[in-house]
Order: structure tokens, then C-alpha cells, then sequence
């Protein structure tokens, strides 16, 4: 989903200023999966034998297997993670893990709040309570007794947590990530509602029934305030279309963010009938703008006949051809005149 449109907010920055405490024992319940959840999950498998590489985890925090990230270190070629510009809109941002090649990235969607709670609570109770809208993302949050949150006029967001959100058994990896998806969904809900100064440092203070030093999911240590950590974020995502999405229009506009060492991502699209994803159909290259290394924002458009597509937008490992790195992948239709 592309970033919403709009205007900046007032900044309001005050000393320690509670935003809202709210209990949460109430949390909305996951919304409805669109039609096309169905489909995705049937051909996971179609997708990974016919790229060799997929981000196929559908897991969430209700699964009984959690995903894990084995002994693979915490990598990306992304070496900044830049704040969301400030916007009025009735969307609110919320942070994912998803699996890519051997590694877990954070994906950010777009979603409607299902409260008047301040926004960075807000997005947090999204976080921990509902499932992302792209079943190949997912979270290991349970949803807490407790939450809030304040700011302070450092730049500085305070969440407090009850210690049932912590619920779920990871590993390591599993576990910073997650808790480095907590520090992005907050100062991405908190810079987009123009509540923090977005060109100052932001830092992220944990505390768990009111305490610092807790040690979250058994592994990480909330013993001191967080940045964001940009080696989990991911190297290529599409932002617009959403996973399944239907569109009339046509020309299809694809949108995202994405680095390469040459400044170059690769797309493919490819049908998908009686839920298998076939060979693709169309595929081309975009140019990022920010050039090698840099990460940056993509646009393409592609024109197919009607139909059920698999889109996928990757880097393409020049040593290895046909390898396919950091792929994002999207269900789409395009419909009929």
C-alpha cells in the first residue's frame, strides 16, 4: 500500500507527555482475510520450486511452530532505516517480519485503526493483535494486558508493556528482530502523526510492567533505549499493489523501496491459474533513482492482459544467474474492461 497522501501535523513534542494508557484485554480480533489468502498459501510451494527462493512464512502468533532464523547473522545491504515523512491520514503504520531467502526482514503495511487510541499505541495494538494483510509476513506478539506510551521533549518514545506479550518461544534471531519490529512500528506511527522532531535522533525505551532490564522473549535485554536497526530492514518491498488487490486499471502501477549494489531491481510477473503461479509472463528491470547502494524508492508500470498474477520484485545476484535476493512478491488481479 503506497504511503498515505497529505499534509504535515504540528510537531507536539512535551516533557514526558502521556500519550494514552489503555487496557487492551478488549483487542479487536484479526480482520477478515481477503479471498485471495486462500490462494497464496496454495501455491507457497509452487513459488519456491519455481524461483528457489520464496518469503513463504505464514506464521503469526497463534501458530504452534514459530519460524526460526538458525545461525544465519543478521544482514542486509540496507545501511540506513530513514523515518516515514509526516501525513495526515486515517491509516496507521504497523511493521511485519517475513521471511526472504534465508533470512527474516521487516515489511511495513498500512491499516485502519480499530480504536481512538493515540497513534503509537495504537499501531502497536495492531502489531500485537492482528494478522498482516500478506500471509507471507507474520509476528510472534501476543496480545498484552497493558500497553501505552509517552514521549519526551528528547525525542525519546516510551512504551510500557505487560510482560503477556512476550508469550511466544523464538530464537534469538526471531526475537531481536521482533523486538526491533517494536521500535520501527512506534517511530514510524509516532513521525507520521508529527509527534517526534523526525530530523533529530529517535531513540525507543522499553519497559515491562513499568520496569527496565526485562529480558524479552529470553533473549534480548531492554536494559537501555533502541534505535532502528537497519540490518533488519528489508532490501526490496512493494509497497503498492497491496497483496491482493484488484484493479481495473491498466496500465498496473507498481510501487516500493529497494537498494541494489547495481541500482537495478528485477521484476517478473507471472499467472497464476487454479492456484499454481506458472512461469513468468512478463519481466523487465527499474532503475533506482538513489543509484548503487542506496536505498530508495522504485515505480514501473507493466501492462498484461486480465488476469491473476504473482508479482515479484528482487535483486538479481550478478555472480549467480538466476538467483534471486531480497524478493517481495504480491497477488494481483487485474481485471476486464
Amino acid at each position: 500500500m503506497p504511503t498515505p497522501p497529505g499534509t504535515p501535523r504540528e510537531r507536539v513534542l512535551a516533557p514526558t507527555r502521556p500519550l494514552q494508557r489503555r487496557d487492551t484485554s478488549d483487542a479487536p480480533s484479526s480482520r477478515p482475510r481477503q479471498a485471495w489468502t486462500s490462494i497464496r498459501v496454495g501455491i507457497a510451494l509452487t513459488v519456491i520450486v519455481a524461483t528457489a527462493t520464496s518469503c513463504s512464512a505464514n506464521a503469526t502468533g497463534h501458530d504452534a511452530v514459530m519460524p526460526a532464523t538458525g545461525n544465519v547473522p543478521a544482514s542486509s545491504l540496507v545501511t540506513s532505516a530513514p523515518l516515514e515523512t509526516a501525513a495526515a491520514s486515517a491509516s496507521i503504520p504497523v511493521y511485519w517480519l517475513g521471511h526472504s531467502n534465508d533470512s527474516v526482514y521487516l515489511y511495513r503495511e498500512f491499516t485502519t485503526p480499530a480504536t481512538a487510541d493515540d497513534p503509537i499505541v495504537s499501531s502497536l495494538r495492531a502489531m500485537m493483535t492482528r494478522r498482516p494483510q500478506d500471509p507471507d509476513y507474520f509476528s510472534v506478539w501476543n496480545a498484552p494486558t497493558r500497553l501505552g506510551a509517552s514521549i519526551s521533549a528528547k525525542n525519546v518514545i516510551t512504551v510500557d508493556i505487560s510482560a503477556d506479550a512476550f508469550g511466544q518461544k523464538v530464537d534469538q534471531g526471531i526475537a531481536e528482530r521482533s523486538v526491533a519490529q517494536l521500535v520501527y512500528t512506534a517511530t514510524a506511527a509516532a513521525a507520521m502523526s508529527g509527534l517526534i522532531d523526525s530530523s533529530s535522533a529517535v531513540q525507543v525505551s522499553v519497559l515491562v510492567d513499568g520496569h527496565t532490564g526485562y529480558n524479552a522473549f529470553g533473549h534480548v535485554a531492554l536494559d537501555k533505549p533502541l534505535t532502528r536497526d537497519s540490518r533488519f530492514l528489508a532490501p526490496v518491498w512493494i509497497i503498492d499493489p497491496a497483496n491482493g488487490a484488484s484493479t481495473k486499471a491498466n496500465p498496473l502501477k507498481v510501487s516500493g523501496q529497494g537498494i541494489s549494489p547495481t541500482g537495478v531491481l528485477q521484476w517478473s510477473l507471472a499467472s497464476v491459474n487454479d492456484g499454481k503461479a506458472g512461469s513468468a509472463y512478463l519481466s523487465g528491470s527499474v532503475t533506482l533513482p538513489a543509484g548503487p547502494s542506496a536505498l530508495g524508492n522504485y515505480a514501473f508500470d507493466v501492462t498484461p492482459v486480465p488476469g491473476s498474477y504473482l508479482l515479484s520484485v528482487f535483486i538479481s545476484e550478478p555472480e549467480t544467474p538466476g538467483k534471486q535476493i531480497g524478493i517481495d512478491t504480491k497477488l494481483v488481479t487485474v481485471e476486464g474492461p
